[in-house]
């Protein structure tokens, strides 16, 4: 199994946007995180910062290839454009953060 936490930022004053979009996140886009592979995927917000976690049985870069043929998370990831600062880093990768400790 694979852990990966990942961090990024949200515009000011959409706070109450972006909570409000996954109270009422796509069934179909949901339907498709766990079909690719995700596990215990949780976001977590402090201000203008989201911090997610997610866990894979594979591998992560295998997840993340059948995510990128996911029509509603293409759909979901533009609708999103106006609310997320910065999801990736300037190579594309999404800003994760390095493991440092786990306890089972």
């Amino acid at each position: 199994m694979e852990r990966m936490c990942f961090t990024f930022d949200i515009y000011e004053g959409k706070e109450a946007e972006y909570k409000k979009r996954h109270d009422e996140i796509w069934p179909d886009l949901v339907a498709d995180i766990k079909a690719a592979g995700f596990k215990n995927y949780t976001l977590f917000r402090r201000g203008l910062t989201v911090v997610g976690y997610f866990e894979v049985d594979g591998k992560v870069e295998d997840v993340f290839a059948k995510m990128g043929s996911s029509q509603a998370n293409a759909k979901w990831s533009k609708w999103f454009e106006d609310v997320i600062v910065n999801l990736a880093d300037g190579n594309g990768n999404l800003m994760s953060m390095k493991e440092v400790w786990h306890l089972d």
